[in-house]
């Protein structure tokens, strides 16, 4: 399975690329929405996004509703971000996120995103 980590954050990056990683994700990552795009239709094919809201050059939001508009219909988008709001959390579901996973989180709570996804067994 392949994941596509595309945050502007280093650490975060990093943080859940170790969780993915354990286990047994193989992962490419992303700074920005519109670099994420480019590894979307460049790449070997990804399994699953992990994408935030709040982003320089192209924030998550319009990346994915490019991503769904070039055809990423079956990729499974996790929106990964600080923003709380009930609006938010709808525009998302409405763009074509799959789920949307509150920062900070641990382990278990993105492996029961990643389970709902049918992507790992919680």
């Amino acid at each position: 399975m392949r994941a596509l980590i595309v945050d502007d954050s280093r650490f975060v990056r990093d943080y859940v690329r170790s969780l993915l990683e354990e286990k047994g994700i193989e992962c490419e990552e992303a700074a920005d929405g519109r670099a994420g795009l480019e590894l979307l239709h460049t790449s070997a094919p990804f399994d699953l996004a992990l994408v935030d809201w709040n982003m320089p050059v192209m924030n998550g939001l319009e990346m994915l509703t490019r991503l769904r508009a070039d055809g990423f219909h079956d990729l499974k988008v996790l929106m990964v971000t600080t923003e709380a709001e009930n609006d938010f959390i709808v525009r998302a579901l409405e763009a074509g996120a799959d789920e949307y996973l509150m920062k900070p989180f641990d382990n278990e709570a993105l492996r029961e995103k990643l389970d709902l996804l049918g992507l790992v067994e919680a």
